[in-house]
């Protein structure tokens, strides 16, 4: 796990299977004091090799985010899309109601199904859930990454 931005240490911490990111912050020497932590979800389960941007813009954490972490984080309200592709397996709800088709139903299929299967191995998983047709998957496919 790569703990980035406004920690007391940051850098990669090692975590047990399971850990979740307030796991991370805490490896991590804590938050720094007046650090803005809304939009992090610290419940959340995390994967081995992701990244957590704490408390950096979020066109700053995008650029930092290395390809199939969950470091990047969608695009602006209102966009096309997320502006680097989106993990399956780490995005928030909300996150994923910026893909193109992706109200809060689907979104939360989608959780539900990463939750029950461990995660996302591969973005062809997403045909297993529940509101993702053929044409719905085909725009998805190049938006997202397990």
């Amino acid at each position: 796990m790569d703990v980035s931005g406004k920690v007391h240490r940051p850098g990669v911490q090692s975590l047990p299977a399971g850990s979740r990111v307030a796991d991370a912050l805490r490896a991590a020497g804590g938050v720094r004091a007046g650090t803005d932590v809304t939009g992090l979800n610290r419940a959340r389960v995390l994967m081995d090799g992701e990244q957590v941007a704490v408390g950096l813009p979020q066109a700053q954490a995008q650029a930092q985010a290395a390809p199939g972490t969950a470091g990047g984080a969608a695009g602006a309200p209102g966009s096309s899309g997320p502006a680097a592709p989106l993990s399956l397996s780490a995005a928030t709800k909300e996150q994923l109601e910026t893909l193109p088709g992706v109200g809060p139903v689907l979104a939360q299929h989608i959780i539900d199904h990463r939750t029950e299967n461990g995660g996302f191995r591969s973005v062809d998983e997403l045909r297993q859930v529940n509101g993702i047709g053929d044409r719905r998957f085909a725009v998805l496919r190049p938006l997202v990454q397990p």
